[in-house]
């Protein structure tokens, strides 16, 4: 029995015929005798496919880059090479922050932030504190730690026998994250390149990590602090202790008294004496 095609049928199969000839198909039947004459031959006498119009041609897929690991240890400080002379540290450094500029490298500066929160003290400060990010206080200033938790690391410098503006102090980020919030990692890791390069001008002789996220990014791991106090660590050629943030002890005060002792390592190490108390 003879099989009539419809002209959609045709053009159906004229289209689908073409198309395996073009991508190297042979005529799939078993045996061309077999097939039907009005079917297999002659192809040219089928039907023109028509021709779609404005095809759209789907774009490949993006190759997303590698995510670099969360935790990477800070390259290490030649301190045998030659320092920025002391003179220019504080030009070093504000070369530092015009360079910065008004940044937007990360999500923090699109979420609410006033101000960039830089570094405070001495450009030849021998002791570096570092905390995790500006709260409230620091974003309306641009100062770090200048608010309640700002008041108690200042009380802490001073029972060292030190003065504020003797030491540096700076954080991990320079924006506030939103509600005072952990910062992320990518926020983190864009924002500790500066970090470092400060570092590397004052060339500190020791740091205080403040809390456990100035010590995740400083020391590249990620310890509980109750493994990580009371010992010192090596951090881009020089060396770290962690202690508190001074916002955690507002929230429990009984800590005051380990992170003393964490102090006292410090100034054992810097051979600082605290002050005598004046007797009422």
């Amino acid at each position: 029995m003879k099989t009539v095609l419809s002209p959609e049928q045709r053009q159906q199969l004229a289209t689908v015929l073409t198309y395996c000839r073009e991508m190297g198909g042979v005529d799939f039947y078993r045996g061309i005798d077999d097939a039907h004459a009005s079917i297999v031959e002659p192809i040219s006498s089928l039907p023109e496919p028509t021709p779609i119009p404005n095809p759209v041609i789907a774009e490949p897929l993006p190759i997303m880059p590698p995510k670099s690991s969360l935790l990477v240890a800070p390259a290490a400080i030649d301190f045998s090479s030659p320092a920025i002379a002391p003179a220019a540290r504080a030009a070093a450094l504000e070369a530092l922050r015009q360079e910065i500029g008004d940044c937007t490298r990360c999500q923090l500066a699109f979420e609410g932030r006033n101000k960039i929160v830089f570094g405070d003290g001495d450009p030849n400060a021998e002791l570096l504190f570092v905390g995790e990010g500006p709260g409230a206080d620091e974003d309306m200033q641009g100062v770090p730690f200048v608010g309640r938790a700002g008041q108690l690391l200042n009380n802490m410098i001073a029972a060292m026998g030190l003065d504020r503006k003797r030491v540096y102090i700076a954080n991990i980020v320079k924006c506030r994250p939103p509600k005072n919030r952990v910062p992320e990692p990518a926020e983190a890791n864009i924002c500790t390149q500066f970090l470092f390069q400060q570092i590397g001008v004052v060339r500190p002789k020791l740091i205080v990590a403040l809390g456990s996220t100035a010590a995740t990014y400083l020391l590249g791991s990620k310890a509980a602090l109750s493994v990580l106090r009371g010992k010192m660590h090596d951090c881009m050629g020089t060396r770290l202790i962690v202690t508190y943030h001074p916002a955690y002890l507002l929230r429990d005060p009984r800590q005051k008294a380990e992170t003393w002792k964490d102090l006292q390592l410090a100034m054992k190490y810097l051979n600082l004496t605290p002050p005598k108390r004046s007797e009422s």
